[in-house]
Protein backbone atom coordinates (compact mmCIF):
# COMPACT_ATOMS: atom_id res chain seq x y z
CA UNK A 1 0.00 0.00 0.00
CA UNK A 2 1.32 3.45 -0.89
CA UNK A 3 0.91 6.01 1.83
CA UNK A 4 0.13 9.67 1.15
CA UNK A 5 -2.67 12.22 1.22
CA UNK A 6 -5.44 11.86 -1.33
CA UNK A 7 -8.81 13.45 -1.81
CA UNK A 8 -10.63 10.13 -2.18
CA UNK A 9 -10.90 10.41 -5.98
CA UNK A 10 -8.47 7.77 -7.28
CA UNK A 11 -4.85 8.81 -6.97
CA UNK A 12 -5.42 12.57 -7.36
CA UNK A 13 -3.42 14.51 -4.75
CA UNK A 14 -5.23 16.81 -2.37
CA UNK A 15 -4.82 20.49 -3.19
CA UNK A 16 -2.90 22.62 -0.67
CA UNK A 17 -5.35 24.64 1.46
CA UNK A 18 -4.27 27.96 -0.07
CA UNK A 19 -4.76 26.68 -3.63
CA UNK A 20 -8.13 25.15 -2.77
CA UNK A 21 -9.27 28.46 -1.24
CA UNK A 22 -8.07 30.41 -4.27
CA UNK A 23 -9.83 28.03 -6.67
CA UNK A 24 -13.05 28.26 -4.68
CA UNK A 25 -12.92 32.05 -4.67
CA UNK A 26 -12.19 32.20 -8.41
CA UNK A 27 -15.15 29.93 -9.12
CA UNK A 28 -17.37 32.19 -7.01
CA UNK A 29 -16.48 35.21 -9.14
CA UNK A 30 -17.12 33.25 -12.32
CA UNK A 31 -20.55 32.25 -11.00
CA UNK A 32 -21.27 35.89 -10.17
CA UNK A 33 -20.46 36.96 -13.72
CA UNK A 34 -22.60 34.19 -15.22
CA UNK A 35 -25.55 35.11 -12.96
CA UNK A 36 -25.25 38.75 -13.96
CA UNK A 37 -25.31 37.75 -17.61
CA UNK A 38 -28.32 35.54 -17.01
CA UNK A 39 -30.23 38.43 -15.46
CA UNK A 40 -29.16 40.85 -18.18
CA UNK A 41 -29.68 38.57 -21.16
CA UNK A 42 -32.72 36.74 -19.82
CA UNK A 43 -35.24 38.42 -17.53
CA UNK A 44 -34.20 42.00 -18.30
CA UNK A 45 -34.45 41.54 -22.07
CA UNK A 46 -37.83 39.82 -21.80
CA UNK A 47 -39.20 42.66 -19.66
CA UNK A 48 -37.88 45.24 -22.14
CA UNK A 49 -39.57 43.38 -25.00
CA UNK A 50 -42.83 43.13 -23.05
CA UNK A 51 -42.79 46.87 -22.37
CA UNK A 52 -42.45 47.60 -26.09
CA UNK A 53 -45.26 45.18 -26.92
CA UNK A 54 -47.56 46.95 -24.45
CA UNK A 55 -46.81 50.23 -26.17
CA UNK A 56 -47.67 48.74 -29.57
CA UNK A 57 -50.90 47.34 -28.15
CA UNK A 58 -52.08 50.83 -27.27
CA UNK A 59 -51.42 52.11 -30.80
CA UNK A 60 -53.54 49.28 -32.18
CA UNK A 61 -56.44 49.84 -29.76
CA UNK A 62 -59.56 51.92 -30.63
CA UNK A 63 -59.12 55.73 -30.41
CA UNK A 64 -61.57 55.98 -27.52
CA UNK A 65 -59.86 53.33 -25.43
CA UNK A 66 -58.79 55.74 -22.68
CA UNK A 67 -59.26 53.11 -19.97
CA UNK A 68 -57.00 50.72 -21.86
CA UNK A 69 -54.38 53.43 -22.31
CA UNK A 70 -54.36 54.15 -18.58
CA UNK A 71 -54.01 50.46 -17.80
CA UNK A 72 -51.15 50.04 -20.27
CA UNK A 73 -49.39 53.12 -18.89
CA UNK A 74 -49.57 51.68 -15.37
CA UNK A 75 -48.24 48.31 -16.52
CA UNK A 76 -45.37 49.96 -18.38
CA UNK A 77 -44.42 52.00 -15.33
CA UNK A 78 -44.42 48.89 -13.16
CA UNK A 79 -42.31 47.00 -15.70
CA UNK A 80 -39.82 49.86 -15.86
CA UNK A 81 -39.52 49.74 -12.07
CA UNK A 82 -38.94 45.97 -12.11
CA UNK A 83 -36.39 46.37 -14.89
CA UNK A 84 -34.42 48.97 -12.91
CA UNK A 85 -34.47 46.70 -9.85
CA UNK A 86 -33.12 43.79 -11.92
CA UNK A 87 -30.35 45.98 -13.34
CA UNK A 88 -29.44 47.15 -9.86
CA UNK A 89 -29.26 43.54 -8.61
CA UNK A 90 -27.15 42.51 -11.61
CA UNK A 91 -24.73 45.39 -10.97
CA UNK A 92 -24.30 44.37 -7.34
CA UNK A 93 -23.58 40.77 -8.35
CA UNK A 94 -21.08 41.67 -11.07
CA UNK A 95 -21.31 45.05 -12.83
CA UNK A 96 -22.08 44.74 -16.56
CA UNK A 97 -19.57 47.49 -17.42
CA UNK A 98 -16.84 45.61 -15.56
CA UNK A 99 -17.64 42.49 -17.59
CA UNK A 100 -17.82 44.34 -20.90
CA UNK A 101 -15.14 47.04 -20.64
CA UNK A 102 -12.86 46.20 -17.72
CA UNK A 103 -11.71 47.57 -14.39
CA UNK A 104 -10.78 51.12 -15.43
CA UNK A 105 -14.13 52.13 -17.00
CA UNK A 106 -16.09 50.40 -14.22
CA UNK A 107 -14.28 52.29 -11.45
CA UNK A 108 -14.61 55.57 -13.34
CA UNK A 109 -18.37 54.99 -13.43
CA UNK A 110 -18.40 54.40 -9.66
CA UNK A 111 -16.47 57.61 -9.05
CA UNK A 112 -18.85 59.53 -11.30
CA UNK A 113 -21.96 58.17 -9.58
CA UNK A 114 -20.58 58.91 -6.11
CA UNK A 115 -19.12 62.25 -7.23
CA UNK A 116 -15.95 61.09 -5.48
CA UNK A 117 -12.68 62.99 -6.06
CA UNK A 118 -10.91 60.11 -7.78
CA UNK A 119 -8.76 59.74 -10.88
CA UNK A 120 -8.43 56.29 -12.46
CA UNK A 121 -5.39 55.52 -14.60
CA UNK A 122 -5.70 52.13 -16.33
CA UNK A 123 -3.83 50.42 -19.13
CA UNK A 124 -6.95 48.85 -20.64
CA UNK A 125 -5.67 45.30 -20.05
CA UNK A 126 -7.99 42.55 -18.83
CA UNK A 127 -7.18 40.36 -15.81
CA UNK A 128 -9.94 37.76 -15.57
CA UNK A 129 -13.31 37.78 -13.82
CA UNK A 130 -12.04 36.90 -10.33
CA UNK A 131 -9.19 39.43 -10.11
CA UNK A 132 -11.24 42.22 -11.66
CA UNK A 133 -14.26 41.50 -9.49
CA UNK A 134 -12.26 41.46 -6.25
CA UNK A 135 -10.38 44.65 -7.14
CA UNK A 136 -13.56 46.42 -8.23
CA UNK A 137 -15.56 45.70 -5.09
CA UNK A 138 -12.58 46.44 -2.83
CA UNK A 139 -12.10 49.92 -4.31
CA UNK A 140 -15.84 50.60 -4.71
CA UNK A 141 -16.42 49.73 -1.05
CA UNK A 142 -13.67 52.15 -0.04
CA UNK A 143 -15.06 54.92 -2.22
CA UNK A 144 -18.53 54.48 -0.75
CA UNK A 145 -17.05 54.98 2.72
CA UNK A 146 -15.32 58.26 1.82
CA UNK A 147 -16.61 61.19 3.88
CA UNK A 148 -17.69 64.43 2.28
CA UNK A 149 -14.76 66.66 1.45
CA UNK A 150 -12.26 63.78 1.28
CA UNK A 151 -8.86 64.32 -0.29
CA UNK A 152 -8.55 63.51 -4.02
CA UNK A 153 -7.61 59.89 -4.64
CA UNK A 154 -5.68 58.39 -7.54
CA UNK A 155 -6.09 54.75 -8.59
CA UNK A 156 -3.52 53.19 -10.91
CA UNK A 157 -4.17 49.78 -12.53
CA UNK A 158 -1.67 47.74 -14.50
CA UNK A 159 -0.32 44.23 -15.04
CA UNK A 160 2.92 43.14 -13.37
CA UNK A 161 3.76 39.76 -14.93
CA UNK A 162 0.99 37.43 -13.74
CA UNK A 163 -0.49 39.84 -11.20
CA UNK A 164 -3.00 42.65 -11.29
CA UNK A 165 -1.33 45.56 -9.54
CA UNK A 166 -3.55 48.30 -8.18
CA UNK A 167 -2.33 51.27 -6.16
CA UNK A 168 -4.51 53.80 -4.40
CA UNK A 169 -2.87 57.03 -3.26
CA UNK A 170 -3.99 59.30 -0.45
CA UNK A 171 -6.20 56.60 1.00
CA UNK A 172 -7.33 57.03 4.59
CA UNK A 173 -5.57 54.34 6.61
CA UNK A 174 -8.59 53.71 8.81
CA UNK A 175 -10.53 52.52 5.74
CA UNK A 176 -7.80 50.32 4.30
CA UNK A 177 -9.03 47.19 6.08
CA UNK A 178 -12.14 47.31 3.86
CA UNK A 179 -10.00 45.94 1.03
CA UNK A 180 -8.57 42.92 2.82
CA UNK A 181 -11.67 40.71 2.76
CA UNK A 182 -11.96 40.95 -1.03
CA UNK A 183 -8.25 40.44 -1.79
CA UNK A 184 -6.75 37.75 0.43
CA UNK A 185 -9.02 34.80 -0.59
CA UNK A 186 -7.52 35.01 -4.10
CA UNK A 187 -3.99 34.83 -2.76
CA UNK A 188 -3.57 38.59 -3.08
CA UNK A 189 -1.67 40.97 -0.85
CA UNK A 190 -2.38 44.44 0.49
CA UNK A 191 0.55 46.66 1.43
CA UNK A 192 0.09 50.05 3.04
CA UNK A 193 2.68 52.82 3.39
CA UNK A 194 1.87 55.83 5.56
CA UNK A 195 2.19 59.27 3.99
CA UNK A 196 4.14 61.70 6.14
CA UNK A 197 2.19 64.92 5.76
CA UNK A 198 1.03 67.08 8.63
CA UNK A 199 -1.84 68.42 6.53
CA UNK A 200 -3.22 64.91 5.91
CA UNK A 201 -3.08 62.91 9.14
CA UNK A 202 -3.80 59.21 8.63
CA UNK A 203 -3.16 59.32 4.86
CA UNK A 204 -1.50 56.34 3.20
CA UNK A 205 -0.77 54.75 -0.16
CA UNK A 206 -1.97 51.19 -0.59
CA UNK A 207 -0.76 48.67 -3.14
CA UNK A 208 -2.85 45.62 -4.00
CA UNK A 209 -1.53 42.61 -5.90
CA UNK A 210 -3.83 39.82 -7.10
CA UNK A 211 -2.84 36.77 -9.17
CA UNK A 212 -4.65 37.06 -12.49
CA UNK A 213 -5.16 35.38 -15.85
Amino acid sequence: MVSGSTNGAGDCPREPPAEACRRKESNQWLRRRLLQRQLHDGAALRISALTLRLGLLWHRSPPDGQAMQNCIDELQNELHTVLEELRDIAAKIYPPLLDEAGLGPALREVAHQLEAPITVVASGERFGAAAEGAAYFAVAQYLAALPAGAQPTKVMIRRDNDELMLSVSDINACHAELMDDQIWPLGGTVEMVDVVDGDRPGAATITVRIPCE
